[in-house]
């Protein structure tokens, strides 16, 4: 049987395109890369790699190797991932993906208390692309996802159960999508804004604004209401992928934008929220995570963290201070 250890080799070597590269990454001397690529070779018959001047290219029959072998390695961390539901909480790693305006409240609040009471647990917050996020929960590469129900439509589910009545896979199969909290939409104007004063802000007077768009979901969300509302198509005249870039926007006049009540504590000192009239759709937060009995006790300690820290600080929520 091949060993794992050389299937992690080889699957490196395949990345690099070097057998030194490769060493260099996993602590390795080339000539010990170099073995395990040549006992590997001889233990299966055939050549995964065509030596070049400058380094290894894979053969064909080596190109299908390395995607079977990427197979197998998926397939141990997501046995790995199952089995460490039934570790406790003295140890072990939480990893959570989430987007911008969440990390700038919510989850800063939600890891210090986590981190208070589980100082043993590792805690990483990961970027991963939208569309990689379920095959992250499912393989282990991410334990809780938060998203929104911008992301996570009901038109997406009906095609999904669709899927499942005819016969086709599932991408939530094992996957539970659990509601935090709805949130309401603010304006944000600099303060010195003419309607920045006011309680409530009626949009059609918005209609001549100049609005910042950002990056999903901390966007201008859905358009048709908005613009239905104003009256008009929102005029996007900045584009800023940065949650504190757009706030300094507005600050400095360049436009105006839409803030969650969830970030309302990342809010400048020179910048209003105004409530809207008509209220804009609320945005729900949504945790996704593997179904029980495969859900770690981490992400559910997480959980009851982050709901505890809704309720308590739901308007405004505030970041907890060291001294």
């Amino acid at each position: 049987m091949v060993e794992l250890w050389t299937l992690r080799v080889f699957i490196e070597v395949g990345r690099q395109g070097s057998l030194s590269r490769a060493g260099e990454v996993l602590s390795m001397s080339q000539p010990a890369v170099s073995r395990q690529i040549s006992g590997l070779e001889r233990r299966l018959g055939v050549a995964l790699f065509r030596r070049v001047p400058r380094g290894v290219l894979l053969t064909p029959a080596g190109e299908a190797a390395l995607d079977l072998a990427q197979d197998v390695c998926d397939r141990l961390r997501q046995f790995e991932a199952r089995l460490s539901a039934f570790t406790g909480l003295d140890g072990g790693r939480l990893r959570l993906a989430a987007f911008a305006s969440v990390n700038s409240g919510l989850v800063p609040a939600a890891v210090h208390r986590f981190s208070t009471a589980y100082p043993e647990v590792e805690i990483n917050l990961v970027q991963i692309d939208e569309d990689a996020q379920l095959s992250a929960l499912r393989n282990g590469g991410v334990d809780m996802v938060l998203r929104t129900s911008w992301d996570t439509r009901d038109d997406r589910h009906m095609t999904i159960r669709q899927a499942v009545i005819s016969g086709a896979y599932d991408p939530f199969d094992g996957i539970d999508v659990l509601p935090l909290t709805e949130e309401d939409l603010r304006v944000a104007l600099p303060v010195g804004h003419r309607l920045a004063g006011a309680d409530v802000v009626n949009l059609k007077e918005l209609a001549d604004e100049a609005w910042i768009e950002g990056a999903h979901p901390d966007c201008l969300g859905p358009i048709p209401q908005l613009a239905e509302a104003m009256g008009c198509e929102p005029r996007v005249a900045m584009h800023c992928d940065d949650w504190y870039g757009k706030l300094a926007l507005v600050a400095a006049g360049g436009g105006v934008m839409l803030v969650p009540t969830s970030a309302g504590t990342t809010v400048r000192s020179d910048i209003a929220l105004v409530e809207t009239f008509p209220v804009l759709p609320r945005r729900k937060v949504l945790a996704m995570t593997a179904e029980p009995p495969f859900r770690p006790p981490t992400v559910t300690a997480m959980l009851r963290i982050m709901k505890d820290v809704i309720r308590e600080h739901s308007q405004p929520m505030r970041v907890p201070q060291t001294a």
